[in-house]
């Protein structure tokens, strides 16, 4: 079906407007890893920045390698599988695309923590002295290749402007005072604003880019009105347990969630389908891609395998 409305209307739309909500997504990660380091759990020194990082960056290493391997199982990879595999050390996202955002966190966490322990009085000059290798090296990589005359993939362990710009803001947000994110009518008045920013999200992708960037001009509205809208609501006493579990779960359901979603898309989605039908693909597929991540995400948890699966 493509991405023309031309290839089935009903599919096509419903498609956008289930991905403009979650362009929201990855604001609200840098928000969230910005309200960690620097408001919910500071770094106390740089042991502790290089086990939070650890954290991500071996089961993102695990699973580069396992979608290599499961594509390559499959016959489905768009390039030599070593050459994917080499390439994955520079930062390249192929063909497990999801995990691109990862390669971003790392230098983000650095300079943020950086920050904070340099602000505490602390001297990170080891923490330092990474972040200037990951700034200086594309231009070094470079260099390398052209005077020895090898192609070099570009060096994508770096950070964008924006995604700063989100862990700072969204920092911010997510620590306002209590009295500022509470209320029945205040949270409603953002729900409101965040559809209608969710509405401009999806009218940017169908006229004027697919996908949306996160640096879009909608995006931060529509991440932003959620945290307002989301933030410190109170969740009952007994539901805590199972929300505290599904949370720890969360980044290992992230992690292997487009396995099940390659999986299960080919079975569920027509481009034939009319309106209810799609409608009805969009929630079995969300449904499903969901259920099964969180429970291969919580079985792993409790074999005491999410040190590497995440």
């Amino acid at each position: 079906m493509g991405r023309e409305p031309s290839g089935g209307r009903p599919v096509y739309w419903t498609g956008l407007v289930a991905d403009g909500l979650t362009r929201c997504a990855v604001p609200l990660f840098f928000a969230i890893a910005g309200w960690v380091v620097l408001v919910g759990a500071t770094p106390r020194d740089g042991t502790q920045v290089r086990r939070r990082l650890t954290r991500i960056v071996v089961p993102m290493g695990v699973w580069t390698a396992a979608y290599l391997a499961w594509d390559w199982i499959r016959d489905t990879n768009s390039r030599p599988t070593q050459r994917l595999a080499f390439e994955s050390l520079f930062g390249s996202i192929q063909p497990a695309y999801h995990l691109w955002y990862l390669y971003a966190y790392v230098p983000v966490i650095l300079l943020l923590s950086l920050a904070a322990l340099i602000k505490a009085g602390k001297r990170p000059w080891a923490l330092g002295s990474l972040l200037v290798l990951l700034a200086i090296a594309p231009t070094f990589l470079g260099d390398v290749g052209k005077v020895l005359h090898v192609g070099l993939p570009d060096f994508e362990w770096n950070l964008s402007p924006y995604q700063v710009a989100y862990a700072a803001a969204g920092s911010a947000l997510l620590a306002l005072p209590l009295a500022a994110t509470t209320g029945r009518r205040r949270r409603l008045m953002w729900l409101a604003g965040g559809v209608c920013a969710w509405a401009a999200v999806v009218a940017y992708e169908h006229w004027v880019h697919y996908p949306s960037p996160y640096a879009g001009l909608a995006v931060p509205f529509l991440a932003g009105a959620l945290v307002m809208a989301l933030n410190r609501i109170s969740i009952p006493e007994r539901l805590r347990p199972l929300v505290s579990r599904l949370g720890g779960a969360a980044f290992g359901a992230y992690l292997v969630h487009l396995m099940f979603l390659r999986a299960l898309a080919p079975h569920l989605v027509s481009a034939d389908a009319g309106w209810l039908g799609a409608a009805v693909m969009i929630t079995l597929l969300v449904t499903g891609t969901v259920v099964l991540s969180f429970a291969a995400s919580l079985l792993w948890t409790r074999l005491r395998l999410n040190r590497w699966l995440g």
